[in-house]
């Protein structure tokens, strides 16, 4: 069992920089891929990055390459998206997921699932 906790949202202006934490309980994480969706009010869920589990591969969807990156720390079975040059239009829900099916590209599948944090960015 992996409990998934994300923080480290809150409110920004536009061109602002925010850290999210996705930190993992288990001593397995390392095994784990993990990915970062999002979901804004009235909209559908929008993968937004994913990490392989040794870190050696990110992937990030075309809205948020160039501003967002991703990194994770197995010692201390977190990892981070840091969130840069932010826009009204990233304003939503992140959540964090782990698989160990190696997926690092799709919001499925996934085996656990964060409870998210929220993030708004103001014009």
């Amino acid at each position: 069992q992996v409990q998934l906790v994300e923080s480290g949202g809150g409110l920004v202006q536009a061109g602002g920089s925010l850290r999210l934490s996705c930190a993992a309980s288990g001593r397995t994480f390392s095994n784990y891929a993990v990915t970062w969706s999002r979901q804004a009010p009235g909209k559908e869920r929008e993968f937004v990055a994913g990490i392989s589990s040794t870190a050696d591969s990110t992937y990030l969807t075309d809205t948020v390459k160039g501003r967002f990156t991703l990194s994770r720390d197995n010692a201390k079975n977190t990892v981070y998206l840091q969130m840069n040059s932010l826009k009204p239009e990233d304003t939503a829900v992140y959540s964090c997921a782990a698989n160990l099916r190696g997926n690092f590209r799709s919001i499925a599948p996934y085996d656990y699932w964060g409870q998210g944090t929220q993030v708004t960015v103001s014009s």
